[in-house]
């Protein structure tokens, strides 16, 4: 019986950092690849505003890092407040200078909705799009491929879907994976984008209050503030002006009025968990969808495009008939045992166990015992550079070697 609907070789649900990055790698290796949004435009908020090391090292080799670097910011300094007096600064994180094999060591600030506008503009140049406004709500699979139908306009076929519809997500509730998990902090916790007057923007302002922690941090590349709040367990966030006006006048020197404007507000509750499997037959689970985090670290959006990036060129391998389909296997081999890592690393970080510094920064992620790495040389040293390893910059032969590697094509180094 004949198809009447789209068709594609990859259809990806969500267009946020994790949807986005997948769509931008599919494009420049040739596959043609659909990614779907439920809503009506690119996420507003700045919910993940940290971008670790080891995910520029990615956007430089997806051709974006420029593009970032141009709009992105440092973290500053924290600055606490008691009693509308300043008490003292303290770095976020700790300082790791650059080497020839790791030359980015800095985290870098940037408001979520800031990347995927990157990222889209990326696509875009490729060719590729976003369909919005399309919300999914069934999908039914077979040996070939995978349908998706949704609440308006026609179904999808493709011969691969990957879920990156986030924490919530409809394709993870459609085919009944599991996940597995805790709530790390179980008092709600809301996050603003605010515009205000009165304090600098060359720190990130702390306010000890006997009501709850209240944090203000300046957004780069923009005139507003992230505003972070929490709240006794049991009771229920106003997010509106009003709401976040009087929270700001009870818990700062600042009075009401000074809050200006909110662009976007949410309210949620610090979890971490992770799905059974990142794997059904031909659907895959990538980004939020697989993986929830604490946002403390900065580890969630970092590990959801690396997720993409992992996933990215072995579609495009098994696609194009370079690759067997057994390569799809290593996806979840590789990438699930690093989201429970970066997990693990985001609720000790939640919990004051850890310090933001080399732990966070991603660099050290490696996957020695994928069944992709196969290392036969004997009687290695022990810091020596193994199959698996995260491969590092340098210079050979007047060669760059992150510029070798750049671009959708396998790189032989001898």
């Amino acid at each position: 019986m004949a198809f009447h609907g789209t068709t594609t070789e990859v259809l990806i649900i969500g267009a946020g950092p994790t949807g986005l990055a997948l769509a931008l790698d599919l494009a420049r290796r040739g596959v043609t690849a659909l990614a779907v949004e439920r809503g009506p435009a690119l996420f507003p908020g700045s919910r993940g505003k940290g971008l670790q090391p080891r995910t520029l090292e990615v956007l430089d080799d997806l051709g974006v890092l420029d593009e970032v670097r141009a709009v992105a910011g440092h973290y500053p300094p924290n600055l606490f407040w008691r009693d509308g007096e300043p008490q003292g600064e303290r770095r976020m994180y700790d300082p790791t200078e650059p080497s020839e094999a790791e030359p980015y060591t800095e985290t870098l600030m940037l408001p979520q909705w800031r990347t995927q506008q990157v990222l889209y503009a990326r696509l875009r140049e490729l060719g590729g799009e976003v369909a919005f406004g399309r919300e999914l709500v069934g999908l039914m699979q077979d040996e070939d491929g995978v349908t998706a139908e949704f609440a308006s306009g026609g179904p999808v076929r493709a011969r691969y879907l990957v879920a990156a519809d986030g924490g919530r997500s409809t394709v993870r509730r459609l085919l009944g994976i599991g996940m597995t998990g805790e709530t790390v902090d179980p008092t709600p916790m809301l996050v603003a984008d605010v515009y205000l007057t009165g304090l600098d923007r060359e720190h990130w302002h702390v306010f000890e209050a006997e009501q709850g922690m209240l944090a203000i941090c300046p957004l780069a590349g923009t005139e507003e503030f992230q505003l972070v709040a929490q709240y006794p367990e049991g009771t229920t966030a106003d997010l509106s002006l009003d709401g976040l006006r009087a929270l700001v006048a009870e818990r700062s020197h600042l009075r009401a009025d000074q809050l200006t404007g909110v662009r976007w507000a949410s309210e949620f509750r610090p979890r971490a968990a992770l799905a059974d499997r990142f794997r059904s037959g031909r659907v895959f689970l990538a980004g939020d969808a697989a993986h929830v985090h604490s946002p403390a670290g900065g580890q969630g959006l970092n590990t959801s495009i690396q997720d993409a990036y992992n996933l990215g060129w072995k579609l495009a391998a098994v696609l194009s008939g370079r690759a067997d389909a057994a390569l799809l296997d290593t996806y979840e081999e590789e990438r699930r045992a690093n989201a429970a890592a970066m997990l693990d690393l985001s609720t000790r970080v939640h919990r004051g166990e850890v310090r933001r510094g080399r732990a966070t920064q991603q660099l050290g992620l490696g996957y020695r015992a994928s069944s992709l790495a196969v290392d036969t040389r004997p009687a290695l040293a022990d810091d020596a550079l193994r199959a698996g390893d995260r491969a590092p910059d340098g210079r050979r032969g007047g060669t760059r070697l992150f510029d070798a590697f750049r671009g959708p094509h396998w790189t032989l180094l001898t």
